[in-house]
């Protein structure tokens, strides 16, 4: 099959593209990065530089193809992230559309009918070709994003004293903290990108009738268990997951200069995973567990961790 693929070489699109030419498939790239370029061909597919925002190029890319892959990435720059989700995802609809593609697999998230503002989905009704919305749960890869917070030198580089509601989260070298409006003893779908790749891969190659959703995890943990298994990783057992108010959380993400309209969404989206909303629904679906689980990926993040 011939299969277009965004994302360029990022967590979840390099595996995919892996996987897709292990089994015979002709594969496409799109980038935004022309430095990408040699590294998709080296992997045997072929590269497409231009940028998704650019709906003739999308068009151009897309004729011929079986099959799309479509994401948008997550832009901590743009001041409304619901704007530029539903502009882009337009973007797709009518470059699908016009080139008449006959499957499409759509990345979206776990919580993404529980947050109708900023709900991609909705943006993908007009798609004629028959739609899988991707649903998993927390990546893996976000810990990435806390290895400031995890060696101490918490938001603005310095002590951080956090207090609202009667909490206090002292963020120090010695303490090994996490925090978010979901932690403690929350339960949260982990999910490794690699596992996502399997399942899209798996998708992309049906043809389903109607439109249909997949919820994908890897593990289901408490935050505090897995604080724990990252924390030892990198030699903090004591690793913690604070959970802070809704209110502590939007202060904190304005303090690291977190445009406002995205700080609201982000304390949105948590506060619904500490609802336990999309734990019900993702159990409610019974999908099957990926292979990789949380401690195999500590070990590839405690690498990073000591490197920076």
């Amino acid at each position: 099959m011939k299969l277009v693929i965004t994302g360029s070489l990022g967590n979840i699109s390099q595996p995919l593209t892996e996987i897709l030419i292990a089994r015979g498939h002709h594969i496409t790239v799109i980038s935004s990065d022309p430095k990408k370029q040699t590294a998709i061909e080296a992997l045997g597919a072929s590269a497409a530089i231009g940028s998704i925002a650019d709906v003739d190029f999308l068009t151009t890319k897309f004729q011929g193809a079986d099959a799309v892959y479509a994401m948008i990435p997550l832009s901590f720059t743009e001041p409304d992230l619901g704007e530029y989700l539903r502009r882009i995802a337009k973007n797709y609809v009518q470059a699908l559309n016009t080139t008449k593609v006959r499957r499409v697999v759509v990345m979206s998230g776990w919580v993404a009918d529980l947050i109708r503002s900023e709900n991609v989905e909705n943006e993908f009704n007009g798609l004629k070709a028959p739609i899988t919305f991707m649903r998993p749960g927390s990546f893996y890869t976000n810990f990435y994003q806390s290895i400031d917070l995890i060696k101490g030198r918490g938001l603005m580089g310095k002590l951080l004293t956090l207090r609202y509601s009667g909490l206090w989260a002292l963020l120090t070298g010695k303490s090994g903290l996490l925090m978010g409006n979901c932690g403690g003893d929350d339960r949260i779908i982990f999910v490794s990108p690699k596992d996502i790749a399997e399942a899209v891969a798996e998708e992309l190659v049906l043809m389903p009738e109607q439109n249909t959703i997949r919820y994908v995890g890897s593990e289901e943990l408490t935050c505090n268990e897995a604080a724990g298994i990252i924390g030892s990783a990198v030699g903090k057992p004591w690793l913690k997951w604070v959970l802070l108010s809704d209110k502590a959380m939007f202060q904190g993400l304005k303090m690291a200069k977190v445009p406002e309209k995205l700080a609201e969404t982000l304390v949105e989206m948590q506060a619904a995973i500490h609802s336990g909303k999309p734990l019900e629904n993702f159990h409610r679906n019974s999908p099957k567990m990926g292979k990789v689980k949380l401690a195999d990926f500590a070990k590839e993040f405690a690498q990073v961790y000591h490197q920076k």
